[in-house]
């Protein structure tokens, strides 16, 4: 007959779990420890990195507004960029930033999240393996092929509708159409994820009040989503800010303050790629404000992170 050890032997409750604690805690685990200082080292080397841009960037500018025809106040405020004869007005360049992205989420948010709305309430498992990632395809051609799309392609299109004479060779429309396109994965993706998280006792729930499957999905599923559909929708914009060869491809060099978009116009990712690309002198002023618009454009991607983030947590949804 087995023996057993009486409390005596091994000791009280109260003893045991302190005992047991202590032999986990003296535990050495190396792989868990590698993993932890390669996540440290992750995170340190993107913390780095950024503070490095932002020193780079504020250094150079630093020395593009210590030129004496540069003045902060003008160049946030004036309407003309010539920096050949001393004009450093940026509100040309942001203009045109603003009009592509603009006609980009035109076509990214609807078509995006349409998209998402029929993958996660309409499709079928086989169907939306299969249509899932042929539509993130896209997101692997390189931007460069998007620019010559929109210029060889997008823009006859325009000038056989519209009429040649209104249409310019360069415009921002077309690449504005043409970068809704590259972003449309990633807004129908992001979309697509947050619609599936949404728990299946409210579609339930629903359903068994009598609501349709579209009525469902818009007036349940959607709203439920809405932080995520959120987030996906500002990064789509961060991404149209900062696209670079579409718009330098297709938008044209020569920065104008029109709010025309069948007429060419340059795009600050565009100007940047044009001068760093270009023979100018390392210390003339016109070299040194790509660095001021670059840092005006890390602002502006900023602070649509900031407010992403203060949106997510405004509508965020938690389930049990």
């Amino acid at each position: 007959m087995a023996e057993y050890a009486t409390t005596s032997q091994i000791g009280s409750k109260d003893q045991l779990e302190p005992n047991i604690r202590q032999q986990l805690t003296r535990k050495k685990r190396p792989g868990e420890m590698m993993i932890q200082v390669f996540l440290l080292l992750a995170g340190a080397v993107s913390i780095l990195t950024t503070v490095g841009i932002v020193f780079e960037l504020g250094k150079e500018s630093l020395l593009f507004f210590q030129t004496p025809e540069v003045r902060l106040w003008d160049f946030l405020t004036g309407t003309r960029w010539s920096p050949t004869i001393g004009s450093f007005g940026v509100l040309p360049l942001v203009n045109a930033t603003l009009m592509t992205t603009i006609f980009a989420m035109v076509v990214a948010i609807p078509l995006g999240l349409a998209s998402a709305i029929y993958l996660s309430e309409y499709a079928s498992i086989r169907v939306r393996k299969i249509l899932k990632p042929l539509l993130e395809i896209l997101a692997g051609i390189p931007t460069v092929v998007y620019g010559y799309f929109a210029l060889t392609f997008v823009t006859p299109i325009l000038r056989s509708i519209l009429g040649s004479d209104t249409v310019q060779i360069y415009n921002t429309l077309s690449a504005g159409l043409v970068m809704g396109i590259m972003i449309l994965p990633l807004i129908s993706s992001m979309s697509e994820d947050a619609l599936s998280a949404v728990p299946r006792s409210l579609r339930e729930a629903a359903y068994g009040l009598g609501a349709t499957r579209l009525e469902t999905s818009i007036k349940v599923v959607l709203p439920a989503a809405l932080s995520g559909i959120i987030a996906a929708v500002l990064l789509g914009i961060s991404r149209a800010i900062g696209e670079t060869m579409i718009v330098a491809i297709a938008a044209g060099s020569g920065p104008a303050f029109t709010f025309n978009p069948l007429k060419s116009a340059e795009t600050m990712t565009g100007y940047i790629a044009r001068i760093s690309g270009g023979d100018l002198s390392y210390d003339s002023a016109d070299y040194n404000s790509i660095f001021a618009i670059g840092l005006l454009l890390f602002v502006i991607t900023l602070g649509l992170n900031f407010l992403s983030r203060k949106l997510v947590v405004r509508f965020r949804e938690v389930y049990e």
